[in-house]
């Protein structure tokens, strides 16, 4: 059974999110506060975390921030009353895999997490080779254990990240428009945010890039979007 943390300072939320959830069959814990919520992420395993981003104490940028510093890569939705394109440049700046607006429908919620969590299994649909290499090995995709490794390192990715990186990748070359990224990052849910794929490529190219102001893999396509170079 896969577990779900469910952070929110609101009980009613929380309680509706949990029961909905667990109707899909989820283990659901719940957390009232960024810091306990921080504390169970760093000592338990979640497929998913769905996050508030105004809690006491710490706030949900700052817990999504710290476990990403600390290599945690579980999928996060966050959830909040705000709806500027700011916030959700913010969330998904810090490496958020999904954003969903106050006040909404839990059946979308539950939607939506499905989503990410089919986004963050290994798809067999979309990969069709074992290990992806380039730059003479420099940089290795293995679909099978899910891992990207550069110059022997390995790079943590958000389940989003992963996906994006391997349909650029396995399509190295062709140039990719945003909305085309963002139906293979988020399918029937892609709302046509362009941003959001910027925000991914950007936290993509701080990773994988030995210098993300002249990326070497992922390039910039002026007026169209982006391609892959593995050369």
């Amino acid at each position: 059974m896969e577990r779900i943390l469910v952070v929110d300072d609101e009980e009613k939320i929380t309680h509706v999110i949990r029961a909905y959830l667990e109707k899909e069959g989820f283990a659901v814990e719940t957390a009232a506060d960024g810091m306990h919520a921080l504390q169970l992420a760093q000592n338990r395993d979640y497929a998913l975390i769905v996050l508030d981003l105004m809690l006491p104490g710490l706030s949900g940028e700052e817990v999504t921030k710290r476990l990403r510093r600390a290599g945690n890569a579980v999928p996060i939705i966050m959830l909040t009353a705000k709806g500027a394109e700011e916030e959700k440049i913010l969330g998904l700046g810090l490496g958020a895999d999904d954003y969903i607006v106050k006040p909404f429908s839990p059946g979308e919620l539950v939607a939506r997490v499905m989503a990410v969590l089919r986004r963050a299994r290994n798809t067999p649909g979309l990969l069709l080779a074992d290990v992806l290499e380039f730059a003479d090995g420099r940089l290795v995709i293995d679909t099978l254990r899910h891992e990207v490794i550069f110059d022997g390192q390995k790079i943590e990715l958000t389940a989003t990240e992963y996906k994006l990186l391997v349909a650029l990748a396995k399509n190295a070359g062709r140039v990719f428009s945003r909305s085309e990224l963002m139906d293979i990052v988020q399918g029937v849910y892609a709302t046509g945010f362009d941003r959001t794929i910027d925000s991914h490529i950007k936290n993509l190219r701080q990773k994988l890039e030995p210098h993300p102001e002249r990326p070497r893999f992922i390039r910039t396509v002026y007026g169209v979007g982006y391609k892959f170079v593995g050369d």
